[in-house]
This record gives structure tokens, C-alpha cells and sequence, in this order.
């Protein structure tokens, strides 16, 4: 199976810095195609939100490349890659935490993670970022946005203790797709625009996704966005 990918990543109108990271890689090893994808939104108002997302961003590449392939490589089961990335997980948030209190500031991230090999897929998450699957001309969004009623985050990754990431599996078939986002992404739009305009049924091309992702981006702008703006758009073909 291989994947239709794309990418959006925005500052914003007035935002004066760009606070998320992403991720998309792919290489082709003799399990076929091995595919990860991730959203990290620094926390908007709190001190070095690019920093806490960057070096998270750049966590998950490396194991990216050192673990998880080799994993795959060698027929590790599900559980043992989920396992994986939750060690990964809790070190990062030793390490944020230790940054965090010699710098004497407060930050954090959002973490939402897709990893897919042979049909399979994986999602961790952590904030109020978002993993959608579309299908069919629906959608299901298959993440949970870890918030209390004012939008204020209650779960995240960084200087505010630990949290035990999401997780979720299923199987990605042929002619459906996922989309990952940042929260000034979506918050703008309704989930049938993103089902309408993010049909994989019409994506046939990368140049129109990403036509497509900057198409809701803008018209997230123009109702009054004023968060930086992050997607990442996978769509598996035979």
C-alpha cells in the first residue's frame, strides 16, 4: 500500500510566532510502507511553546528512524510499538520538565502521533489537537479533546506532571484516509466542511490535498482565527 500525503503548517494572521510542529515521514522496507505522522501545538500564552513542540517533533523523528523500523523490521507486535512510544513519551516529559525548571518557566505541547504499517494504524494522543478517520463521506474523529468546559487544556506534554497518552488502533484500507490538527485548525469549522471538503473519494492527487488543507486553513482565518494552523493529510492507496 502506498499513501497520498500532504502537509499545512500557517502562523497565522496574527499570531506573531508559529508554536506547532510537524511530522510526516515514510520509507519503503521489506514490510512495505512504513508511515508516521504527528501534530504538536506548543501552548499558546506560556513560554517557549515552539521550543516544547519542536524538541518533541524531533524526539518522535529520531525513534522514528532508530526504533520503530527496527521494530517493524524484526515483526514486533502492536503492543510492543505502543509500549515503544509511551517510554518515549514519559521521557520527554522528564525532560521537559527538567528544562522547565532550570529555565524557571512553565511550557507544553499537544501530541497527537499516527503510525501505519501493513493496514494497521496507531494513534497517540495527548491535548486538544485532533485525529480524524474519513471514510465513505463521513468521518469519526478518533481522538479525544482533553479540555474542561472553558477550553482550557487538562491533559498535555510537558511541566505539568504526567499523563498516560491516548491510544487507538484500527485498520486503514484503501481509499480512506486521516487527518491530524492542531486545535486553531478545526475550531473554525464544522466537522461536515472537514468531511465535505477532505472526501478521499475526491483526492486522487498530492497537489489537491494540499490545495484542500490551505482551502479550510483560510477560511479558518477569515472567520476569526487567530491560533497558528497545522494539518497533516494521509490517504492510503493500493
Amino acid at each position: 500500500m502506498r499513501y497520498l500525503t500532504g502537509v499545512y503548517w500557517c502562523r497565522g494572521r496574527e499570531a506573531d510566532r508559529n508554536q506547532d510542529s510537524v511530522i510526516l515521514q515514510q520509507v519503503l522496507t521489506r514490510r512495505g510502507r512504513v508511515l508516521m505522522a504527528a501534530v504538536c501545538d506548543g501552548m499558546g500564552g506560556i513560554s517557549q511553546g515552539e521550543t516544547a513542540s519542536g524538541y518533541v517533533a524531533e524526539s518522535l523523528q529520531e525513534w522514528f528512524y532508530t526504533e520503530l523500523l527496527y521494530m517493524i523490521r524484526e515483526k514486533k507486535r502492536s503492543w510492543v510499538i505502543r509500549r515503544s512510544l509511551d517510554r518515549l513519551t514519559f521521557h520527554l516529559q522528564r525532560q521537559l520538565q527538567r528544562y522547565a525548571g532550570r529555565e524557571e518557566i512553565s511550557l507544553g505541547t499537544t501530541i497527537t502521533v499516527l503510525v501505519i504499517w501493513e493496514k494497521a494504524y496507531l494513534v497517540w494522543h495527548l491535548g486538544d489537537s485532533r485525529a480524524y478517520r474519513l471514510r465513505g463521506g463521513r468521518q469519526e474523529q478518533i481522538t479525544t479533546d482533553h479540555v474542561h468546559g472553558m477550553g482550557k487544556l487538562t491533559k498535555c506534554l510537558g511541566s505539568f506532571g504526567y499523563f498516560v497518552p491516548q491510544h487507538a488502533m484500527g485498520v486503514l484500507r484503501p481509499g480512506e484516509a486521516v487527518l491530524l490538527c492542531s486545535d486553531g485548525y478545526w475550531r473554525r469549522v464544522t466537522d461536515q466542511e472537514i468531511t465535505d471538503v477532505m472526501n478521499p473519494a475526491g483526492v486522487i492527487q498530492e497537489e489537491q490535498i494540499e490545495r484542500r488543507l490551505r482551502e479550510i486553513g483560510e477560511a479558518c482565518m477569515k472567520r476569526g482565527e487567530r491560533d497558528n494552523l497545522s494539518a497533516v493529510y494521509v490517504k492510503a492507496v493500493r
